[in-house]
C-alpha cells in the first residue's frame, strides 16, 4: 500500500502540492503576510467589508449574547438574530423567505440533496463550483453535466433525460474561477419549457452585482424567476455564513430535509449580527459607492493587463484570471509575486482542468488605483520573464 508521504511527495513532483499561508491582522487590501507587507490579490472580499467598523461594531455588540448558539436550529439554537438575518436576507433577494447556513459548501450539498433524490435528474454545467458537484453526487439522482454554457445541449438533455421525477437545473452565476455570468434570462426560459426546478449559486455575484448589489438575478431581471437562489455572506458582505432565499414551502421543506441544516450547530451571535449589519451597508448609498469603485478598478486592472497581452479568459466580473498553462509554471509565476510583494494564487488541477493552469485575481473596492496598475505592471514583467507573454 501507498503511503501518504509518498502521495505527497508525488503531488510536490507535479506541481500540485498546496499549503497554507498565515496572514498577520485584518484582512484588507494590503496585509501583512508571513512577516512581510503584500498587496493582497486573491480575497473574496471584493467590497473590502470584512474589516468595516461598522460590521466590527456589530459583532462586538452580538458578541454580548454569548460566544456560541449551543445547539443546532431544531434543537435549541434558533435564536432571534437568526430570525432577523433571515427576514432582511429575503427582503433583499425579494424572496418569501430565507433559511441560513453555516457555508456555502454545507447550503450546496445540503440544498441539493434534499430537494432531489433517486429517480431525479439534475442538470449541472461542467464548470460548476464543487459543492454543487458533492450535493448532486450526495443526492444519488441522476447527473447530466452540460459543457460550460452551451445551452443547446442543456435543452437536448432535457428533451432526452429526466424521466418522471423532478427536474433541477444548477448553475454558478459567477463561475469562480473564470469570472463569466451565467446568463439566467435564458436558464429561466428552459427551466419554465421543461418543467425543472432551477437554484443559482450566486456566492460571487450577491452584493456586488446589480444595480443594487442583490446579484446576477437582479443583473439578468430575473429575481421571479429562480427558484433557489443561494447566496453566501462570507465574500461580497464581508462576513460569514450563507442562505437559500426561495419559496416559504421550498425553505420549510428544507428545514425538514436538508442534512447540512438539520446536523449542525447553528451559526454564532456575532457573526449573525455583522451580517446584519453588512447587508444594510451594501443596501446603502455607501454600498453604491462601493460597487462603483469596484467596477471601475476592475475595469482598469484587466486593460492593464490586456495591453500586456495577458488572455483573461472572458472574465465579465472582478474575479480575473490570467491564464498560464502548465502547473509548474503557473506555482513559479505565484511564488515570484510574492517575492515581489503581491501575493496572487496559481490556480491547478484538481480545481481546473489539467493545461489550464491560472493565476486567479481577484480586485477589491478598496484596492488603490495606483496599486493596480504597480500589480498588473509587475505581472507583465513576471509574465514575460517565464515565457507565458
Amino acid at each position: 500500500m501507498q503511503s501518504f508521504a509518498e502521495e505527497l511527495e508525488q503531488l510536490r513532483a507535479q506541481g500540485l502540492y498546496r499549503s497554507m499561508r498565515v496572514i498577520q491582522g485584518a484582512m484588507g487590501s494590503r496585509v501583512e503576510l508571513d512577516g512581510r507587507p503584500v498587496l493582497l490579490l486573491c480575497s473574496n472580499n471584493y467590497l473590502g467589508l470584512a474589516d468595516h467598523p461598522e460590521l466590527k461594531r456589530a459583532a462586538v455588540q452580538g458578541a454580548e449574547l454569548g460566544t456560541g448558539s449551543g445547539a443546532s436550529r431544531l434543537v435549541s439554537g434558533t435564536m432571534e438574530l437568526h430570525q432577523r438575518l433571515e427576514a432582511r436576507l429575503a427582503r433583499f433577494k425579494g424572496t418569501e423567505r430565507a433559511l441560513l447556513f453555516n457555508s456555502g459548501y454545507a447550503a450546496n450539498t445540503g440544498i441539493i440533496s434534499a430537494l432531489v433524490g433517486r429517480g431525479d435528474a439534475i442538470f449541472s454545467d461542467r464548470l460548476n463550483h464543487a459543492s454543487i458537484v458533492d450535493g448532486a453526487l450526495l443526492s444519488r439522482a441522476n447527473l447530466h453535466r452540460y459543457p460550460h454554457l452551451d445551452f443547446d445541449a442543456l435543452e437536448k438533455l432535457l428533451q432526452e433525460k429526466g424521466g418522471k421525477g423532478r427536474r433541477l437545473i444548477v448553475t454558478d452565476g459567477v463561475f469562480s474561477m473564470d469570472g463569466d455570468i451565467a446568463p439566467l434570462d435564458r436558464l429561466v426560459g428552459l427551466a419554465r419549457r421543461y418543467d425543472a426546478l432551477l437554484m443559482v449559486d450566486d456566492a460571487h455575484g450577491c452584493g456586488v452585482l446589480g444595480a443594487t448589489g442583490r446579484g446576477c438575478a437582479e443583473l439578468f431581471g430575473v429575481q421571479k424567476g429562480i427558484d433557489i437562489q443561494m447566496g453566501t455572506l462570507g465574500k461580497g458582505f464581508g462576513s460569514f455564513g450563507a442562505y437559500a432565499a426561495a419559496s416559504g414551502e421550498i425553505c420549510e421543506y428544507l428545514v425538514n430535509t436538508s442534512r447540512s441544516f438539520i446536523f449542525s450547530t447553528s451559526l454564532p451571535p456575532a457573526v449573525l449580527a455583522a451580517s446584519l449589519a453588512a447587508v444594510d451597508l451594501v443596501d446603502s448609498p455607501e454600498g453604491a459607492r462601493l460597487r462603483e469603485r469596484l467596477s471601475s478598478n476592475t475595469a482598469l486592472f484587466k486593460k492593464r493587463l490586456a495591453d500586456a497581452g495577458f488572455d483573461t479568459m472572458g472574465s465579465e466580473t472582478q474575479i480575473v484570471p490570467v491564464f498560464v498553462g502548465p502547473a509548474e509554471t503557473t506555482m513559479e509565476f505565484s511564488r515570484a509575486l510574492l517575492e515581489r510583494g503581491i501575493f496572487v494564487q496559481g490556480i491547478r488541477p484538481p480545481t481546473v482542468p489539467a493545461g489550464s493552469c491560472r493565476l486567479r485575481c481577484t480586485v477589491m473596492a478598496t484596492h488603490e488605483a495606483a496599486d493596480l496598475v504597480e500589480a498588473a505592471d509587475t505581472i507583465a514583467s513576471v509574465g514575460r520573464q517565464l515565457g507565458v507573454i
